[in-house]
């Protein structure tokens, strides 16, 4: 299935306002190789879900949206910080088609840099308080969900991170993981644009939980997509995950339901960094065979229906189109 073009135009659109405000709060300074690290992945592209998210979320409400734009630049901001982390943490070369930061400019200045995009974040939350557009209380409601948000993030990257060498990894570590890594963070997107559009808390809550259960759906189809995708499409290395030892969904169904020979191609290339291509097929074959790749797809649905299914109660409104129509997107390329 295709993804809608409607939803692409509606991305792009908000993601012009976005990239505006981004371009104005990591305007260069001195030294100019620290911007250039830090502007490096987010000139890159991305569809710029996340803020997205923000600003329908604050439209669902009645929200202003344009008072949105720094709350969702400042999200995106994080997100990419994040993954110059990651990719200095999981040794990655390639993202978005692009040399990592690290790998362009060294671990020090990737560090250095995600370390700016952090600092900046905070500089874009409190921005509209200052100017007025918001009062100091919701700007403080913001800040809140955003570090609460970021320590999830941390936990589950810590747990990712252990996991390739834990033996005993189940599903429900994976969703627990998924959970703080990627959902947390789209969470926090949809609840800082509702507050932001006035929503009470209950409001916030449910909007929340509809973006926690489209960041798990989301996830679970990155993980897929790194088995069936192609180089071009995913931007970086097909099969990274498996030379990373990376215990997804897919990998965990298949390691419970493998024979024995194909518990051995798997076995021979999870966390080798150096697997042999042929042998990267031969696993995501198994990986095809043993139902888990199928069974995975299954569960994003599953997660993007519970997801869908939160805003049952709230009244017909373009938005609230706009945000059904993101949990199909977030699914669209596998289904």
């Amino acid at each position: 299935m295709k993804p809608n073009s409607n939803i692409l135009e509606k991305l792009s659109e908000s993601a012009s306002k976005v990239e505006e405000y981004m371009e104005r709060i990591l305007q260069p300074r001195r030294p100019e190789v620290l911007y250039d690290a830090a502007r490096h992945l987010i000139l890159a592209g991305g569809k710029r879900l996340r803020p997205y998210l923000t600003l329908k979320s604050c439209e669902l409400f009645g929200g202003d949206t344009e008072v949105a734009v720094p709350y969702a630049a400042g999200l995106e901001i994080l997100h990419n910080f994040t993954l110059i982390h990651d990719d200095v943490m999981d040794h990655d070369e390639l993202r978005r088609k692009v040399p990592t930061v690290h790998v362009k400019w060294g671990e020090p200045m990737g560090i250095l840099s995600g370390d700016l995009l952090f600092v900046k974040v905070s500089q874009a939350m409190i921005e509209p308080a200052l100017n007025g557009r918001i009062t100091a209380e919701k700007a403080i409601s913001c800040i809140e969900k955003m570090s609460s948000a970021m320590i999830e993030i941390c936990e589950g990257q810590a747990l990712d991170t252990a996991f390739p060498s834990s033996a005993d990894i189940d599903e429900d570590d994976y969703l627990f993981m998924v959970r703080g890594k990627t959902a947390a963070l789209f969470r926090a997107c949809a609840e800082i644009g509702a507050i932001v559009g006035g929503a009470g808390d209950n409001d916030v809550d449910k909007i929340g939980n509809f973006a926690l259960n489209a960041g798990i759906a989301f996830q679970i189809v990155d993980d897929v997509l790194g088995i069936i995708s192609d180089e071009e499409t995913l931007g970086k290395p097909v099969g990274s995950d498996l030379r990373e030892g990376k215990k997804t969904m897919i990998v965990i169904h298949a390691l419970g339901n493998a024979s024995l020979a194909e518990r051995k191609a798997l076995k021979k290339v999870l966390g080798v960094e150096d697997a042999e291509a042929s042998d990267i097929e031969a696993a995501n074959a198994a990986l095809q065979s043993t139902g888990s790749v199928d069974y995975a797809k299954q569960r994003a649905k599953q997660y993007a229906e519970k997801a869908a299914s939160e805003l049952g109660s709230y009244p017909e409104s373009a938005a609230k189109r706009d945000l059904l129509e993101f949990v199909e997107f977030v699914c669209s390329r596998i289904y």
